[in-house]
């Protein structure tokens, strides 16, 4: 028996990841990793007396080299007199008709696929081919996407399947790298498939498997996948230890459950504000959870530092947290903000809009070379082709996001206001403007939008130019 066989062997008895007998749905993509966890799975398979089904999910991405995939999984599984079950579907057509990216489109189909598989054939396990390489460029993925603590612990050797709680997901091959799965493969003689879109760089994960992680190995940290995942199993360690003492005090204050169910805070137990940070934040993150509210860094962050101040999620819609530590979503009234808005169609060279008082002039014209405009009071350009033919004159509403120009992200246009010390009256009068795609380009009094302004690449300049009535 190889090292890498008797290191599957060892993790899934160590980590209770099958029990002797067990059916497994063995997810088979075609390619290396999976090929090698197909191959392991099989050849542990007799001393253990698991009873293996083999599924594939042709994605439709490449033609015929997915089908070419298929046709491997297929063949292999036959010749293993292991059941097999094929699925697909267009990924592309999904990802445009759901506005997801195509990464996140394919694993959400993916999931579907193997949890469905799995209920049909009433198996309870999923083996995925995760390994020790891909927990390295999650974390890196993770790291730029600024995610906390539950995050960077990355992928678990069991977790429910995201689609079914009662499927559990296994990855038996989650310590072994690329390089040990490649020696295994050579050894054996296993046929696999390459993916080439491995190797294209217009995916985040491409480029971080390509370009980042080589060099940081090369340059900086020859070990670096020793070192990440040890960071990773600390991190996990500490962000679980946070998670648990945040789901104890909800349950001993009386708020594990749904909102509004009575509360029974026992005596001697610490309040909200007296917690660990950590537990703090987790304890917002699980209640926000709870209502069905994303909970971003900055939403979690507004609610911690502030009791009974409300945070804008959208129209009518916010959410508290009150001195106790109880979170609550609370829908504002219609009257608190201007609903006026107006539809312009940018048609032809020129034109202009009265909008609530306000005259609005704008024009077009070719940018032959790059200028920086020169600052004009009550006058911006903007690149017309990423502004559209068709905009939105409108007022500021609870949840609208902005990114002026230099700033990294966007921001809650609530916080840009706080910031400049605009009175909340005023706020509700200021002018904002959408662009075709609904994304704000312009808000008056503010700078313009980064995602809208000059550059080298631009070829039509939209100009812009307003006049408020005197007084107003």
């Amino acid at each position: 028996m190889t090292d890498l066989l008797q290191r599957v062997e060892q993790n899934i008895q160590n980590r209770r990841l099958l029990k002797h007998g067990q059916a497994v749905l063995v997810a088979v993509s075609g390619g290396l990793d999976s090929m090698t966890l197909l191959h392991a799975l099989h050849e542990l398979s007799s001393r253990h007396r698991w009873k293996l089904t083999v599924a594939h999910f042709n994605h439709q991405l490449r033609g015929r080299s997915s089908d070419a995939d298929e046709k491997l999984v297929r063949q292999t599984a036959a010749a293993m007199r292991l059941p097999f079950a094929a699925g697909r579907a267009s990924v592309k057509e999904f990802a445009k008709k759901t506005k997801l990216s195509v990464e996140m489109a394919a694993r959400k189909l993916r999931h579907d696929f193997f949890a469905r598989m799995a209920k049909e054939r009433k198996i309870r396990v999923v083996a995925l081919a995760h390994h020790a390489d891909d927990q390295v460029e999650l974390f890196f993925l993770r790291v730029l996407r600024g995610a906390g603590g539950e995050g960077l612990a990355g992928m678990k050797w069991r977790s429910p399947s995201p689609v079914d709680s009662k499927i559990m997901l296994v990855r038996p091959l989650l310590d072994a790298t690329k390089a040990e799965l490649r020696g295994f493969v050579r050894e054996s003689k296993i046929r696999f498939r390459e993916d080439a879109t491995n190797t294209l760089l217009d995916l985040p994960r491409n480029r971080v498997r390509n370009e980042l992680l080589p060099l940081l190995q090369r340059r900086y940290q020859p070990a670096l996948t020793k070192i990440v995942l040890r960071l990773m199993e600390i991190v996990g360690a500490e962000s679980d230890l946070a998670g648990e003492a945040a789901r104890q005090w909800l349950k001993k204050t009386g708020r594990d459950g749904p909102p509004g169910r009575p509360r029974t805070p026992r005596r001697g137990v610490p309040t909200f504000e007296e917690l660990p940070v950590a537990v703090q934040r987790r304890v917002l993150q699980l209640q926000l959870s709870e209502v069905g509210v994303p909970a971003d860094f900055e939403l979690i962050e507004s609610l911690r530092h502030s009791a009974d101040v409300p945070v804008n999620l959208g129209p009518q819609l916010s959410v508290l947290r009150d001195a106790t530590g109880a979170v609550s979503l609370r829908v504002a009234r219609p009257s608190d903000f201007n609903a006026n808005e107006t539809v312009v169609k940018l048609a032809g060279r020129a034109g202009e809009v009265t909008f609530d008082g306000v005259r609005v002039r704008w024009w077009f014209d070719a940018v032959k070379k790059f200028k920086r405009p020169a600052a004009r009071p009550a006058c911006e350009s903007f690149d017309a082709d990423k502004v559209g033919g068709k905009i939105t004159l409108r007022h500021w509403r609870p949840g609208d996001r902005f990114q002026p120009i230099g700033l990294k992200s966007p921001a809650k246009l609530q916080d840009l206001f706080t910031n400049r010390k605009i009175p909340r009256a005023r706020r509700r009068e200021l002018m904002v403007a959408a662009a075709e795609n609904d994304e704000i380009f312009w808000v008056e009094g503010l700078r313009i939008s980064e995602n809208f302004k000059l550059t080298r690449r631009t070829k039509r300049r939209l100009t812009w130019r307003w006049q408020r009535p005197a007084g107003v």
